[in-house]
């Protein structure tokens, strides 16, 4: 079965062709990882990985490099928690372009104004909204912190 190479699974499968050309073994590793991810995916799915979802397995694998790397800081590793954030420098470019904060502030603060929200209580309902408005042009916990903000003020 051919897949396209714009298509999220074509791309990777592409870049790690690149990066094994180039003798690139730490970004190879970290790109076969996701790619592995991806299958894993399509099989429990039973279907190609849309964009979102894409999407959402690279934000994974970025936070647990992120959750990995602070794991190593604390323990002294220095060395292996900046292999970690070298690998999530190779993940970023994966996502889709991201939303600027304000963005999503003024987006938050509208919302919060039109529906008279206030409080913690509001917060699945702010959350909710906004996800489904920005879906993977956000980071779920960026978007936790600014509702917070605004709920709050």
């Amino acid at each position: 079965m051919s897949i396209m190479s714009n298509h999220p699974r074509g791309r990777v499968e592409s870049d790690i062709k690149t990066a094994l050309k180039a003798g690139d073994k730490e970004r190879l590793a970290t790109l076969r990882m996701l790619l592995a991810a991806i299958k894993n995916e399509i099989i429990a799915s039973g279907g190609e990985v849309e964009d979102d979802r894409f999407a959402a397995l690279v934000r994974k694998a970025i936070k647990q490099r992120h959750d990995a790397a602070e794991q190593f800081r604390k323990g002294g590793r220095e060395d292996s928690a900046a292999k970690e954030e070298r690998e999530v420098e190779y993940l970023r470019p994966y996502l889709p372009q991201q939303v600027s904060e304000e963005e999503i502030r003024q987006a938050v603060t509208s919302f919060v104004a039109e529906q008279e929200l206030s409080g913690p209580a509001a917060m699945g309902q702010v959350m909710k909204a906004m996800m489904a408005r920005f879906g993977a042009r956000a980071d779920g916990s960026v978007v936790s912190r600014l509702a917070r903000e605004v709920l709050a003020g």
